[in-house]
C-alpha cells in the first residue's frame, strides 16, 4: 500500500475534525473531540503513520478518547470506497456480507418442545437487500410455540428493518423509537407495521432474545425495543453500547469516517443504551445463553401448552437430566 504523504495526512485529519465538529450528535462533545484531533495533528502524532490503515487506527483511538463512542471511527477499507453515493463504503460492505450470510439469516432450527431458534447476523440488512429472506425466516418460525432470537453476533442494522421484524412479534403497531437529528433538528418516529407478509409469530407467545458483548447498534436496538415493551426476555451479557445511528463520509480512497448524527430515544424508557449496553433480564455467559433461554422456553411451553404434543415433549425433556439443552432433539428447518 502506498505510503501517505504529510500533506495528505494533514488534509485527512483536518476533514475528520471538521466533520466531527459540525455533525456529531452531541455538540458540546463534538468540540472537545475535534480539539483532541487538532492538537494531536499539530504535535505530529499522525505523521508517523505508514499507511491509511495505520492512520485509521490512530485517529480512531483519539475519536473515542473523550466519551468512548463505539460508532466514532476512521475505518480502513482494503477495497477502494465507492464514491457514487453517501455511505458507499457501508453499502458495498453490506452487499458482500449479505451474500455470505444467506441474507442475514444464517440459522433456523427447531429445538425440543416446539421452540424455534432464529439467528440474525451479522447485520439487520436494509429490507431492499434481504427482505425476502427475512420474511421467509419469520414466516417459518411463526408456527413455533416459543421463539429464541439469537443476536449475539449481530453488530448493526437499519431501524426500518428493526421495525419490520417487530411487526412479526407484536399484534398491533407499536412505537419503537424516535431519532432526533442534530443537523436538521428533526425527529423521526419508527413504528412496527400494521401488516406483514405471511403469518405473525405474534405478541403473546414466549420470546427470548440472546445478546453478548459483540451485539451492537441495530442488534442492540432490536433487543432493547422488545425488552422495554415487555415483549421479550433478554438473556446473556451486557451488549456493546452503541445507540446513536451513524453516517459515513469518505475522506480518502480507503478511509471512511463514521459519525453518529442522531440520538435514539425509546418511548418507554425515555432514553437508550448508549454507553451502558442493553442489560439482560437474565445474566449469563453468552456461551450458555441459548441453553438458559431454551430451558426457560420449555418451562413456558409446558405451562401454557396443555396436553399438546409440544407441551408433552417439553415436560419430558425437563424431566430428563441433561436433556434440556438445545441439541437434545433439535433439527434444522
Amino acid at each position: 500500500m502506498t505510503r501517505l504523504q504529510s500533506a495528505e495526512i494533514t488534509e485527512i485529519v483536518t476533514e475528520v475534525s471538521r466533520l466531527t465538529g459540525d455533525l456529531y450528535v452531541f455538540p458540546e462533545v463534538a468540540g472537545r473531540i475535534a480539539a483532541v484531533l487538532d492538537e494531536a495533528l499539530s504535535r505530529g502524532r499522525y505523521h508517523g503513520a505508514e499507511d491509511a490503515e495505520a492512520l485509521g487506527r490512530l485517529v480512531t483511538e483519539d475519536l473515542r478518547s473523550v466519551n468512548g463512542d463505539g460508532h466514532l471511527r476512521l475505518k480502513f477499507h482494503p477495497r477502494p470506497i465507492p464514491v457514487e453515493q453517501e455511505d458507499g463504503a457501508l453499502l458495498a460492505e453490506l452487499t458482500r456480507s449479505a451474500d455470505l450470510s444467506l441474507g442475514g439469516v444464517p440459522r433456523i432450527e427447531r429445538l425440543a418442545g416446539g421452540v424455534a431458534l432464529l439467528e440474525l447476523a451479522p447485520v439487520l440488512f436494509p429490507l431492499e437487500m434481504t427482505g425476502e429472506s427475512l420474511d421467509a425466516a419469520l414466516t417459518v418460525v411463526a408456527r413455533a410455540e416459543a421463539l429464541i432470537l439469537d443476536l449475539r453476533e449481530c453488530v448493526g442494522g437499519h431501524p426500518y428493518t428493526t421495525a419490520h421484524i417487530c411487526g412479526h412479534l407484536f399484534d398491533e403497531p407499536t412505537h419503537l423509537t424516535t431519532l432526533h437529528d442534530r443537523e436538521g433538528g428533526t425527529a423521526q418516529q419508527f413504528w412496527s407495521p400494521a401488516q406483514v407478509p405471511g403469518p405473525r409469530f405474534g405478541g403473546s407467545k414466549p420470546l427470548y432474545v440472546l445478546i453478548g458483548r459483540a451485539t451492537f447498534s441495530g442488534g442492540e436496538e432490536l433487543a432493547y425495543d422488545l425488552q422495554q415493551h415487555g415483549r421479550a426476555v433478554v438473556v446473556g451479557e451486557a451488549s456493546g453500547g452503541g445507540a446513536n445511528p451513524r453516517r459515513g463520509f469518505t475522506v480518502h480512497p480507503h478511509l471512511e469516517v463514521t459519525i453518529p448524527t442522531a440520538r435514539a430515544v425509546n418511548p418507554v424508557s425515555g432514553g437508550n443504551w448508549e454507553g451502558t449496553g442493553v442489560i439482560p433480564d437474565t445474566v449469563t455467559d453468552p456461551a450458555a445463553a441459548l441453553e438458559t433461554a431454551h430451558r426457560a422456553a420449555l418451562a413456558e411451553v409446558a405451562r401454557l401448552g396443555g396436553d399438546s404434543a409440544s407441551a408433552e415433549e417439553a415436560r419430558r425433556v425437563l424431566r430428563t437430566p441433561g436433556q434440556e439443552g438445545p441439541a437434545a432433539s433439535g433439527e434444522r428447518l
